[in-house]
């Protein structure tokens, strides 16, 4: 049995924590075997990388070595977590996912949105989210929700997460059928509620119901 894939993304500030932990209550709620993980992250190696990524600002990195890195973490989660998971007939729900180099380092650092979807390629072993929910709202007002310490990426400035954010939109206008785009500029029970709709056809898809 295959179990079903969703992933979270978009810019920071959008909502995307509060979003997926309502929505993985939802999926319990529903019955479902809920595996949280998060991208970089979610395994001994990927921790290590993410603080490497995220918080070493006094290390100098590459457009090309920053999106390497994130690749080797999401390689080890989806070896260690997300396949076996899937395996299992369980629901894997990702705190982004490989979309996010795209508009990141692909769109935003100039790396290249085809060199990033060709190593991510190889990366995930061809594993990919049945449904990405990019939560989407203008960087100016994202920023405001940001209520702690900006990592290096979140440092780059508005200049840079623009583009991040066009990036999204773009690769979610190419693929409409995987990447969700979710008005996340409203109140929380509505966001959630259009998350909730989107995710129940693809379940309902896979041929399993909903209550």
């Amino acid at each position: 049995m295959t179990g079903i894939f969703f992933s979270f993304d978009g810019i920071d500030g959008t909502g995307k924590s509060t979003q997926m932990e309502l929505f993985c209550e939802w999926l319990r709620d529903q019955g479902h075997h809920v595996v949280q993980c998060r991208d970089p992250g979610g395994t001994e190696l990927g921790e290590d990388l993410r603080e490497i990524i995220l918080h070493k600002q006094d290390t100098p990195i590459s457009p090309i070595a920053e999106m390497l890195l994130y690749m080797a973490s999401r390689a080890q989660l989806v070896a260690e977590v997300i396949r076996p998971a899937l395996q299992a007939g369980k629901t894997v729900v990702s705190d982004r996912f490989l979309v996010s180099n795209v508009a990141y380092q692909g769109y935003a650092g100039g790396v290249g949105a085809d060199n990033v979807w060709a190593v991510g390629a190889v990366a995930t072993d061809a594993v990919s989210p049945d449904l990405t929910l990019m939560l989407d709202m203008a960087v100016d007002q994202a920023s405001t929700r940001l209520n702690r310490n900006l990592d290096r990426i979140e440092a780059r400035g508005t200049g840079f997460l623009n583009r991040v954010r066009d990036g999204f939109l773009k690769e979610a206008g190419q693929s409409p059928d995987r990447i969700a785009v979710i008005d996340a500029a409203r109140d929380i029970s509505s966001v959630q509620d259009d998350i909730r709709a989107v995710a129940q056809r693809v379940i309902e898809a896979r041929g399993k119901s909903i209550r």
